[in-house]
């Protein structure tokens, strides 16, 4: 018998030869045998931690050789060990920051390696159409061009160390309380436009696998869609890796091996034996099962094969020296800065008291406690770097919401006031209710018992799940306003995922910023930001509306929805309602203005353009400078205004720099449902270019294709 265990430097012809030969000796039962996960709730049981394990999740013969894919979430970091706890998805959308999140991929690779997992389920892209979606902190916000260069980048990092990148959740998969059973209703050109472009942005840039959604699309199960995971996936887009399910209820019957869903996990519940039978009567071809382990075995030689950039990866590389400062920096560069009545920033010398309020100033609250839940070995609270950084001379834990007046009334003797305000996993997160009852075949009876679950286990209350206000808790409102009332030189701290609408007390504060989920070094890096030591460059990857309906309809119970073609910022301004905060806004320590700005189309299709920025102010600072493309809309209707270039730049007090943008010609595009194919219209379109969505409108030229 020969062993078929890669080797490394295999070319890719060598591979396919190989994964022929694999084929040709591999029986039946073990080649059904690469498409399913095992193991998942015996680890679970022992563990007592959800996906703490690294799990069998597909591939592997291990007569011949081969072994199988270990995979690991998360989004935030690794679910594994004491890894880094990076700012959530949401924080580092907040970024604009592509190198970074490279970097962060990368950091996250080394440390999935260090744990023994080769498949990781970091890149999570569902699109942002409403902020009361429990799991939004797990994407990078509401438009489908920043989605994909964020998610490329995020794939292109993790897959540097030969841990293959798993983009999710195929597709429309923005609602969490429903999410095992909603039907999702979406018109063509909405789901080619909107909810699709950003998977295959991903999937060009590498990204070696993909992950079904639970809901339906359009009537049929995401993993059981053929039209989905075959039609559009591999024969328009040419995707050649392989496709695995979610872990729950994200199968429904054998036949989603015909439809394209190549591997279920975590347990064989409709592959494996059922998928043998069949088989064996004919009901599916032997060819289906083929066909899905050349994915399989192609993706695991492609890795595998591949020489690793380190010699070797020690677990000492797990939240290491320079994984900590990484996530110190995506930190910083995360925090958005949505209101300063110079206030901001603090100067330590100056400032004789610091007071912190509020019970999520010393609370640990890295995100939710779902799959992307990530068990740092510490964390540094708002708190906690506030009194790193200047001490318990100067900053005093003042009080909470248990007794806003009395906390105000401390607040009122202090210099400052910072209140920390949001939210944590009891509000917002992944939802597993405590009455989940999936059967015996799919979850194990005792699979929770006396055990951690994903958000609760099967015995306690549930937790997480989508939002059920847009709007801070009462209590927290009324702490804001009393502390405000005296000390109007209040700065309120928000941790969410997403959008928080906010009440009349927001006229009344010195400074407002939104930090997300900011990890592990998320009070280090906001007592830089307030100090001053970084100037806040964040900017908001979704718009805060001023009402609730101005955002689609949404509803978590629902057993049928539509996606229509409008969200965000494209929707508010098609309907002329100003928002509270736009998409793309942020202040900043520094003052900065914009000249020069030039575009002209190319022969090829494409759009150039270039604009020079100026820091007008006294600190070095970072813009995120934003390129929109305003489309003529006269053949269909079109948003006035849709994102297609940013790039960071940081400017030392007078300094100019020019940057060069470049929208490629399938940038210009929309899609004919009629004609199943993608138009490109002729005449003007404009060029805009600022630092949010609304202030792009002040500099336009315009380019006639």
């Amino acid at each position: 018998m020969t062993n078929y265990a890669p080797r490394k430097g295999l070319t890719p012809e060598g591979i396919r030869l190989l994964v022929d030969a694999v084929l040709q000796e591999a029986t039946l039962e073990e080649k059904v045998g690469m498409m399913s996960g095992r193991g998942f709730f015996a680890l679970h049981k022992a563990s007592g931690v959800w996906g703490s394990d690294p799990y069998r999740a597909g591939g592997g013969v291990e007569r011949l050789g081969i072994e199988p894919f270990y995979f690991t979430d998360g989004p935030r970091g690794v679910a594994r060990g004491q890894s880094t706890a990076f700012p959530c998805t949401m924080a580092r959308g907040a970024s604009f920051d592509i190198d970074l999140e490279r970097r962060v991929g990368e950091a996250m690779g080394m440390e999935i390696r260090a744990q023994g997992c080769n498949l990781s389920g970091a890149v999570c892209v569902n699109l942002l159409r409403h902020p009361a979606w429990g799991r939004a902190q797990e994407t990078y916000g509401e438009d489908s061009h920043h989605l994909g260069e964020m998610g490329a980048a995020l794939a292109e990092g993790l897959q540097v160390h030969n841990v293959a990148a798993t983009v999710k959740h195929f597709a429309v998969n923005s609602i969490e309380n429903s999410r095992f059973k909603v039907d999702v209703r979406v018109g063509e050109r909405a789901l080619r436009e909107v909810y699709l472009p950003h998977f295959k942005r991903i999937l060009d840039a590498g990204c070696a696998t993909v992950m079904s959604a639970y809901n339906k699309l359009n009537g049929e199960y995401c993993g059981e869609n053929r039209r989905l995971l075959t039609d559009i996936l591999r024969h328009e887009w040419g995707f050649e890796g392989f496709v695995h399910s979610d872990w729950i209820l994200g199968v429904h019957t054998p036949w989603g091996a015909a439809a394209g869903l190549d591997v279920e996990n975590p347990e064989p519940v409709h592959y494996g034996a059922k998928l043998m039978t069949a088989v064996e009567n004919g009901q599916i071809a032997e060819s289906v099962v083929d066909t899905a382990c050349r994915r399989i075995l192609g993706t695991y030689y492609r890795f595998a094969c591949a020489e690793d950039p380190l010699e070797e990866y020690p677990v000492d590389l797990v939240a290491g020296p320079a994984h900590r400062a990484l996530a110190l920096e995506s930190a910083e560069k995360s925090v958005v800065l949505l209101r300063n009545e110079a206030l901001l920033p603090l100067d330590l010398d100056k400032i004789g008291s610091v007071a912190v309020l509020g019970h999520l100033a010393d609370l640990p609250n890295t995100g939710d406690n779902g799959s992307s839940r990530v068990r740092s070995p510490y964390t540094i609270t708002p708190l906690g770097g506030l009194l790193e950084y200047a001490g318990d001379a100067k900053i005093t834990f003042a009080g909470d919401e248990s007794d806003a007046q009395a906390a105000a009334q401390a607040a009122a003797k202090c210099d400052v006031a910072i209140v920390v305000v949001g939210f944590t996993p009891d509000e917002e997160g992944e939802y597993i209710p405590g009455d989940l009852n999936l059967g015996q075949d799919v979850l194990p009876a005792d699979a929770f018992e006396g055990k951690e679950a994903a958000n609760s286990g099967r015995n306690n209350a549930p937790r997480g799940g989508d939002r059920k206000d847009l709007g801070l808790p009462a209590h927290q409102e009324a702490l804001i306003e009393a502390v405000a009332a005296l000390n109007p030189r209040t700065i309120v701290v928000v941790v969410a995922g997403s959008a928080v609408l906010f009440g009349s007390w927001v006229p009344k504060t010195g400074a407002v910023l939104q930090t997300f989920y900011s990890g592990m070094e998320g009070g280090r890096a906001l007592a830089r930001i307030v100090f001053g030591d970084v100037s806040p460059s964040g900017k908001l990857p979704f718009t805060v509306a001023a009402d609730p309906a101005h955002y689609p309809f949404f509803d978590p119970d629902a057993a049928e929805i539509d996606y229509g073609y409008w969200h965000g910022y494209a929707l508010l301004e098609r309907d002329g309602i100003a928002p509270t905060y736009s998409f793309g806004h942020g202040l900043s320590y520094g003052d900065f203005s914009y000249r020069a700005l030039s575009a002209r189309s190319l022969a090829c299709g494409s759009i150039t353009a270039q604009v020079s920025v100026r820091n007008d102010g006294v600190h070095t600072a970072t813009e995120v400078v934003q390129l929109y493309l305003a489309p003529p809309g006269q053949a269909i209707e079109r948003p006035s205004k849709i994102l297609r270039g940013f790039q960071r730049v940081e400017l030392t007090p007078g300094e100019t720099k020019t940057l060069h943008f470049t929208i490629p010609a399938d940038g210009l595009k929309w899609y004919d449902p009629k004609s199943a194919s993608w138009k490109t219209e002729t005449g003007e379109h404009g060029i805009l270019i600022g630092g949010s969505s609304l202030l792009a409108e002040r500099l336009q030229v315009q380019v006639t294709l």
